[in-house]
């Protein structure tokens, strides 16, 4: 029996980006946090090293954009090594490079300072959903602990062993074809982006700390079962095989393989156990959109497991999850299913590529694919009323000055600030609402859109989830009256 026993309301088990922005998330929203990682330290790999426009909209709603490193900004993205112009209405256009090591330190320093406990150097072996609690084993130095919560959420990658442990079902394929990619010390090799050569596809590009970072698929290789990284020296070979250049006498820093593996859970909630990130979809790292996604769906989930675990939710909120982030999950993947069969296919898909190109030129479509990349096309079911905004993200909205909403520092107020705390918003015409019927107990501030911002699309009431995304709207700009109450109660709980 385990010599240790700790309780607390949600176990996260993982301390990855996801795992860590899911625990901040939590603790704002008022839950107790305990995250699992079988990992000693942060990782000190480079690995994942792109966030786009969305991502950063989030972090940016978290007051967190300060803490990272001065991250570069490019507009140019790709979709499947074709060049693709990102620029979109918004205030963080384009893709931010940052590596994962910053993300984890910043998310870390984040949701502890919260108050999420942070044990590292304890792996899960066990997940019992009792029913009324669940419960996990870890085994650190110190021996076994047994931590039991209301609410178990795996965080923890492609190869969740959460996953295995409650037996979901976990359907797609497995990789078929493989890029071998290495961050190497003391080479020189051209700087290429997505050079499609007659025996595969070459990327190189030389990081400002003199780092080149390689990737490389042979036409027809296909993707091997690995129980570990592969050998710089497989590498090299293929390296040279296709590009003619030798980088064998470099120093590697890191190196891995990925695949184009496809899979999904059937389900991402099981009974009290459930599950984000890489442990919930499986997909090619193309372009960065496999961390994207995942941080995407801690920043869905956190707010919501808080309300349940602290008893304010409506009864069906936290199925709304996976009912939300399953189907664009199903989207984003698909979508890189295409690009790596584009990407990495051989000289059969070149028409293919070629007609892409061609359609890229048309506004609507370069627009339509920079928005999927982004993650700035996302709209939610969330029923109510029709209107432009609801189920999308709020977009960054100036706020008349009142005496609950304060300028932040450039001198403005915005619905980014306001959102900081994690409440939400309702925005409305000039002059509170009454807070009998409209905000009692709930916390929500209240703001007025400056007269000089469109954002709202016109709507006279606007009301948006702590996540950023639009719920309700009425363009009438009367009395607010049932369709806000109702719109309250499901989001937000009964008073």
């Amino acid at each position: 029996m385990p010599g240790d026993r700790l309780d607390t309301q949600v176990i996260v088990v993982g301390a990855g980006p996801v795992g860590l922005l899911l625990a901040g998330e939590l603790r704002l929203g008022g839950a107790h946090v305990v995250v699992l990682e079988r990992r000693t330290a942060p990782t000190t790999e480079s690995r994942a090293s792109t966030l786009h426009a969305r991502t950063m909209e989030i972090l940016d709603s978290r007051g967190l954009l300060d803490g990272l490193p001065d991250p570069l900004n490019d507009l140019r993205g790709h979709f499947a090594g074709i060049p693709l112009d990102l620029t979109l209405p918004g205030s963080r256009q384009g893709q931010w490079k940052v590596t994962q090591f910053d993300t984890e330190r910043l998310l870390g320093r984040w949701a502890a300072g919260l108050g999420a406990e942070i044990r590292r150097g304890h792996e899960v072996r066990t997940v019992t959903d009792a029913g009324g609690y669940v419960e996990a084993e870890a085994f650190g130095d110190g021996g076994p602990v047994l931590v039991r919560g209301s609410h178990l959420v795996a965080c923890d990658g492609e190869d969740s062993t959460v996953r295995d442990l409650v037996g979901a079902d976990f359907p797609g394929h497995e990789a078929r074809r493989e890029l071998l990619r290495a961050d190497v010390e003391g080479v020189q090799v051209p700087d290429r982006r997505f050079e499609r050569l007659p025996d595969g596809l070459a990327i190189a590009a030389r990081r400002a700390d003199g780092v080149t970072r390689v990737m490389v698929h042979e036409h027809g290789a296909p993707a091997l079962h690995r129980d570990g990284a592969p050998a710089f020296g497989e590498i090299a070979q293929a390296w040279k095989r296709v590009t003619g250049e030798d980088i064998s006498e470099g120093t590697p820093v890191w190196v891995n393989a990925f695949g184009d593996a496809s899979r999904q859970l059937a389900q991402y909630r099981h009974g009290r156990v459930l599950f984000a990130g890489d442990a919930a979809h499986r997909q090619m790292p193309i372009g960065g959109q496999a961390l994207n996604l995942g941080l995407q769906d801690a920043f869905n989930l956190g707010w919501k497991l808080a309300a349940e675990v602290t008893g304010r939710a409506h009864p069906e909120l936290l199925d709304s999850y996976h009912d939300e982030r399953h189907t664009i999950g199903r989207r984003v993947l698909s979508a890189i299913e295409a690009q790596a069969l584009l990407l990495l296919g051989g000289p059969e898909v070149e028409p293919l590529r070629s007609l892409i190109t061609e359609l890229i030129a048309h506004e609507d479509v370069r627009a339509h694919l920079a928005a999927t990349i982004s993650g700035l096309d996302i709209r939610y079911d969330v029923g109510g009323p029709a209107h432009p905004l609801v189920g999308a993200r709020l977009p960054r909205t100036l706020l008349a000055a009142s005496a609950s909403v304060s300028a932040s520092a450039s001198g403005e107020a915005t619905s980014t600030d306001v959102l900081r705390p994690g409440r939400g918003l309702l925005l409305g015409p000039g002059g509170d609402p009454d807070p009998g019927p409209v905000l009692a107990g709930r916390g929500i501030p209240f703001a007025t859109p400056a007269a000089s911002d469109p954002g709202t699309g016109g709507a006279g009431w606007t009301l948006v989830r702590p996540d950023g995304h639009v719920v309700w709207a009425d363009p009438a700009g009367t009395s607010p009256g049932e369709g806000l109450a109702e719109a309250l109660n499901r989001w937000f709980g009964p008073v």
